[in-house]
């Protein structure tokens, strides 16, 4: 799949973008495992306008991360368009993409993001302002809803005016705005975007991709060219390696040095690598803040007894020291019930 000249390879796996999520060390952390390519979080136009330190920041990445794109939001056309220029001089993103799909209100309800569902004409004023703008020097993309709500699923017909527009590529959460993340996603939409003839740029499909299996049938049963995962890899960056060794079973390994590892250790110490990279970026204790709830929802605890308090534990952690020690504990007790299942088989 290409998104422009940008060669993804055969059925790629890319990570969603996430606020307060997608900084660049699980970026890198993600593209190692196997992500194809790897969004930054959401940037708002008008403080990339204003030249906003925090949103600058944002906008840094290096080449071991690359293919990556930079997501930007706004409501007006020339704020937008005036901003991708901005990113494009300082941070020459392979892709840069356009968010109409957040939900959340301090975004959707100010009429960014997915409230941009409710004013499709502003909607594509806003992309074909941002093509014109920068479409010449990098794939421009986008990434949106279903709709508003289940009284307006809008997306197949916008698709079209999306890519009328001159969008490279094109993105589909299968849940309305008004779903928020409630509810399964439901791709039958996103099937019928990519089904019909008129669309000639890639379909990616995101929502609810939480195992190797599912990310299969997204592929085979709604003939998307790509997946993004978002919130399964809270915890669990190492799913890009369990879906892409699902889809691409005879490939050779990601690396030579990631091929032999996996288990239960591999995990805990991906895990532990994590810790210390936000620590390097952010600092001791804004570094474990940012990262503590993300281990504390890993997938890799599920199924220890009484596990709440030990979670609690985490959630409060704020030196690596106690953060690791509280991990080492949890090493030992997911040792114990491995122990005691292979006794039991």
């Amino acid at each position: 799949m290409k998104i422009g000249n940008i060669d993804l390879g055969e059925r790629p796996v890319l990570l969603a973008p996430m606020e307060d999520v997608t900084d660049i060390g699980f970026r890198l952390l993600c593209r190692r495992l196997g992500a194809a390519m790897v969004y930054s979080e959401f940037v708002s136009c008008d403080a990339l306008v204003r030249m906003v330190n925090k949103s600058l920041k944002k906008l840094e990445v290096c080449d071991e991360e690359r293919p990556v794109a930079i997501q930007i939001y706004g409501k007006e056309p020339e704020p937008m368009a005036e901003a991708a220029r901005i990113v494009v001089e300082q941070a020459h993103p392979d892709v840069l993409d356009i968010n109409f799909g957040c939900p959340v209100k301090k975004i959707a309800g100010k009429g960014a993001g997915a409230g941009m569902l409710r004013d499709v004409p502003k909607l594509l004023a806003i992309t074909r302002a941002v093509v014109d703008a920068v479409g010449s020097q990098v794939p421009v993309t986008v990434k949106t809803r279903l709709g508003w709500d289940k009284e307006n699923m809008i997306i197949v017909e916008l698709a079209e005016q999306l890519q009328d527009c001159g969008i490279s590529a094109l993105t589909i959460h299968g849940r309305t705005r008004s779903q928020m993340y409630t509810d399964q996603a439901d791709w039958t939409l996103i099937g019928d975007v990519k089904r019909n003839p008129r669309m000639k740029i890639p379909i990616i499909g995101n929502g609810d991709i939480t195992s190797a299996e599912r990310a299969v049938e997204a592929f085979e049963r709604y003939g998307v060219d790509a997946v993004m995962v978002g919130r399964a890899t809270f915890g669990r960056p190492w799913i890009f390696k369990e879906i892409v060794e699902k889809l691409h079973p005879q490939a050779p390994p990601l690396s030579s040095s990631e091929a032999p590892r996996e288990g239960l250790d591999w995990k805990l110490d991906i895990l532990k690598e994590q810790v210390l990279t936000s620590v390097e970026r952010l600092g001791e204790l804004s570094g474990v803040r940012h990262v503590r709830r993300h281990l504390a929802a890993s997938p890799l605890f599920k199924g220890i007894p009484d596990f709440r308090q030990t979670r609690i534990s985490m959630l409060r952690a704020e030196t690596v020291d106690d953060l690791f020690e509280i991990m080492e504990r949890t090493r030992a007790l997911l040792h114990q019930l491995q122990e005691q299942n292979e006794d039991e088989e």
